[in-house]
């Protein structure tokens, strides 16, 4: 199976994720924020960490037209690691 880095943590380098996965991801990101090919091949910053992954593949159920006000959605209310256990904060 062929694989893609991804950030496991921040900025650590060291997992992997199926290219069937990043690639998906990837068409979101191309799509909100332009094309950068190094940020699937490892050679940015270690590949997406893995809130990135969940926001772009939520966004990616949604029509192309709102994938970028879904990216937003998922990050604001993402939460990873010691982040995850603080309560949420009331908007």
């Amino acid at each position: 199976m062929t694989t893609h880095p991804i950030q496991t943590d921040c900025c650590y380098r060291g997992g992997r994720c199926p290219t069937c996965v990043t690639l998906r991801a990837y068409e979101v990101y191309t799509e909100v924020y332009g094309a950068q090919e190094a940020i699937i091949t490892g050679n940015c910053r270690g590949g997406f960490g893995v809130g990135e992954l969940i926001a772009f593949l939520y966004a990616r159920s949604f029509p192309k037209s709102e994938w970028s006000k879904r990216v937003d959605e998922a990050l604001r209310g993402l939460r990873l690691g010691a982040a995850a256990e603080k309560p949420d904060s009331k908007e």
